[in-house]
């Protein structure tokens, strides 16, 4: 694999918004962290998250296993055409890194990376959710990326440090070929009617222990 970067870093605390912000009036307040503004310069990641960056609801963001959120800048260009949103710029998913270089189906789950002093391990797809239509006002947006596969993936952090925009990501380790990032979602969309691949997958010690226990549909069987 060709030596891929982090082109861009962002980071956002959780903020409360009135319903001017949402996308139907019947809609009401709404707390978030899907705002992130860059940084520039040496930033630190531990285990967690980044300096400066937090979820809204630890319930389903954030945590250990979901410390970094990366988006491949591949994907803007198609999104900015297809919303009519020229101006849509890095961070615009709520990413923590915006890559380049990287693709969900050239990326693999467990997959070890250096960035700067920082160790990262490729955890689990990312799952989109209303957050994302209602931050841009687009009520399909969510929709769109799960069925064109366009979704980023976590990073969990192994090793702690100072990371930068402009540090390159340097696969260290590939234990799992197998499980691509976009293999992985699929599975995880078909789960109720292709079982076996869903307990395959199940299986692949690096994936995150929430998707190990949502692919098995109501642990029957």
């Amino acid at each position: 694999m060709k030596e891929t970067k982090i082109l861009s870093i962002q980071v956002g605390l959780p903020i409360t918004l009135n319903a001017s912000h949402a996308t139907n009036v019947t809609d009401n307040s709404w707390k978030t962290g899907i705002f992130k503004t860059f940084v520039s310069g040496p930033v630190w990641l531990g285990r967690l998250n980044l300096t400066g960056d937090a979820q809204a609801d630890l319930s389903v963001h954030g945590g250990p296993h979901k410390a970094v959120n990366a988006y491949p800048s591949e994907h803007y260009p198609y999104w900015r055409e297809k919303l009519h949103l020229p101006d849509m710029t890095y961070g615009a998913f709520g990413e923590n890194f915006t890559t380049g270089g990287l693709l969900e189906d050239g990326l693999c789950i467990g997959d070890v990376f250096q960035a700067g002093e920082a160790l990262l391990q490729v955890s689990q797809p990312r799952q989109p959710c209303w957050k994302i239509e209602r931050r841009w006002g687009t009520k399909d947006f969510g929709a769109l990326m799960k069925q064109t596969g366009k979704t980023g993936w976590y990073f969990r952090v192994l090793q702690e440090g100072y990371v930068e925009a402009g540090n390159p990501l340097v696969l260290m380790e590939r234990s799992f070929p197998q499980w691509t990032v976009a293999a992985a979602y699929v599975i995880m969309r078909n789960r109720r009617t292709d079982v076996t691949a869903a307990r395959e997958l199940a299986r692949c010690p690096a994936l995150s222990p929430r998707w190990q226990e949502n692919l098995i549909p109501a642990k029957s069987g």
